[in-house]
């Protein structure tokens, strides 16, 4: 009998260290990305945070007035600076940031997803989208600031100016579709070009805003702190439903024996 137990003790020694050795072997696997990543997001919301408390007390008028001056014409600062045709450029890509535009990108994903019958994952674009852009109203109202009257305004605007709701909503919807469009490729390099691509177009969509002068620079880098911050935070909880199951994969090493 103490044979007996000293097996069954031996047994049940063995198996709950081997239940430690896997729960090490999982944060050890997951803690340095989870780590990153809030430092990140903490890093992001940190500097919204001392950029629009600068911003209410004033501290940012002499920036902002500088750097919006210096894209106008020195001759005639009613037009911006450069060729004639930069400012069509600047409309243009500053359309990509619009709320028509992004919806129609954000609908066609969405059918694209339900198409593959991946409805969590559905779920949780519609979720990302449609949070940063509540969140970005919501920062709006709050801060309630005036638009640029320092020169004349390139585009129509209706809302207030902090932070640049193109600035945020490019960062949420073109980060957030670009780490989506990597799941479905292979390689470091083929995954760096799409999110190159994402973290190009919410850069020069917030550009855009400055040169057209709807916008303070302030506003825009505000608007990219808190957007970037928020695909961020979907971005790992993304990660962490995957893990669990909850949101279905489709990275191609999963689904080559199909």
């Amino acid at each position: 009998m103490r044979t007996s137990d000293g097996a069954g003790d031996g047994a049940g020694d063995a198996t709950r260290g081997s239940i430690r050795a896997a729960v090490r072997d999982r944060l050890n696997r997951y803690q340095p990305g989870v780590l990153i990543g809030l430092s990140v997001i903490a890093g992001l919301l940190f500097g919204f945070v001392e950029l629009a408390g600068e911003v209410m007390e004033g501290e940012t008028t002499a920036f902002d007035k500088h750097i919006l001056l210096a894209l106008r014409d020195p001759l005639n600062p009613d037009l911006p600076g450069g060729p004639w045709w930069l400012a069509r450029v600047a409309r243009d890509i500053t359309s990509l940031g619009s709320t028509t535009i992004l919806a129609i990108l954000t609908a066609a994903t969405l059918g694209f997803l339900l198409l593959l019958h991946k409805r969590a994952a559905a779920l949780l674009v519609l979720v990302s989208v449609g949070g940063g852009g509540a969140l970005s109203t919501v920062l709006k109202m709050l801060f309630d600031r005036a638009r640029p009257d320092l020169v004349p305004h390139g585009d129509q605007v209706i809302s207030a100016s902090f932070p640049s709701g193109h600035a945020m909503q490019s960062a949420v919807v073109y980060l957030t579709l670009g780490a989506l469009l990597t799941q479905f490729v292979e390689g470091r390099r083929t995954k760096a070009y799409l999110l190159s691509w994402a973290m190009l177009l919410t850069l020069i969509i917030g550009a855009s805003r400055v040169y057209l002068g709807v916008h303070w620079p302030t506003d825009v880098l505000a608007g990219w702190s808190v957007g970037a911050a928020w695909a961020a935070l979907c971005w790992m909880v993304a990660e962490w439903l995957q893990r669990r199951g909850a949101v279905e994969q489709d990275r191609p090493e999963a689904t080559a024996g199909r």
